[in-house]
């Protein structure tokens, strides 16, 4: 019987050992075809990640461009750009982001621009038809020539209004001020326009989805940092860093 087995086993018919080894085969090319499966849905994925955090990191670095700007703006004049100029009736001519163009590489645009008459006048037609590189968020998906980065510009903090105010003004802490912030695309305006952030971007901050980074939005200090602000921010934290000198703290955020 022992004999009979070893036999057996050392001799078993070819089509048995070749069903053996056919099966095996397929068991390889089913696992191969799900691993290219696997492949072929992470590779969208991952190239919408790459795309995303790049397109985040242009975006902080069109902030840090705008905060140099700002700050070689302040050792020309001894203060920051007005929010907006006015015409001597008070009316609104231009925006700070016009202002600082000779900082950002656009002085001969800035030349071109009658700055006694409004930003929206036929004279400057041309001008505010141009897309200024850096004037808005890679993600936001906006139109140009309009821009996603407005300064915060409230009675109290660093943009008034009409008002220049001094780096020294802000008696918080320059590290606990913002003063331009990231808004999304659906709230983009054109670059030349001098409206900003006003009070009501506080609301829009709470209640706003359509952010053009997951979680969040970008917001410069006013010593220069850019910080990613999250959705899901405290609002006591978001109001006290809207104020150049309340003598409250944000702290973290």
């Amino acid at each position: 019987m022992k004999t009979f087995s070893h036999s057996f086993l050392c001799h078993a018919p070819p089509w048995s050992r070749r069903r053996r080894q056919a099966f095996t085969l397929i068991e390889v090319l089913v696992v191969l075809c799900i691993i290219a499966i696997l492949i072929a849905l992470l590779i969208p994925a991952t190239r919408q990640s790459g795309r995303g955090e790049a397109r985040r990191t242009q975006c902080r670095n069109n902030l840090k461009q705008i905060a140099l700007a700002l700050h070689n703006y302040h050792d020309a004049y001894g203060s920051f750009p007005q929010a907006y100029t006015v015409d001597a009736d008070g009316n609104r001519l231009h925006s700070w982001r016009t202002l600082i163009l000779p900082y950002i590489d656009q002085a001969a645009l800035y030349k071109t621009i009658d700055l006694t008459k409004p930003w929206d006048d036929p004279v400057n037609a041309a001008a505010s038809e141009k897309n200024i590189y850096g004037y808005a968020c890679p993600s936001a998906n906006v139109t140009s020539p309009k821009t996603t980065y407005m300064v915060i510009s409230t009675p109290d903090s660093i943009f008034p209004g009409a008002e220049a105010r001094k780096l020294e003004d802000t008696t918080d802490g320059t590290s606990q001020t913002l003063m331009v912030i990231e808004v999304p695309g659906e709230q983009a305006i054109e670059w030349m326009s001098p409206y900003d952030a006003d009070a009501t971007v506080l609301e829009d901050f709470m209640v706003v989805s359509k952010n053009s980074h997951t979680g969040g939005r970008h917001g410069l200090l006013a010593d220069g940092a850019v910080r990613f602000i999250s959705e899901n921010i405290d609002r006591k934290v978001l109001e006290a860093a809207f104020t150049i000198a309340a003598g409250d703290t944000a702290g973290e955020f």
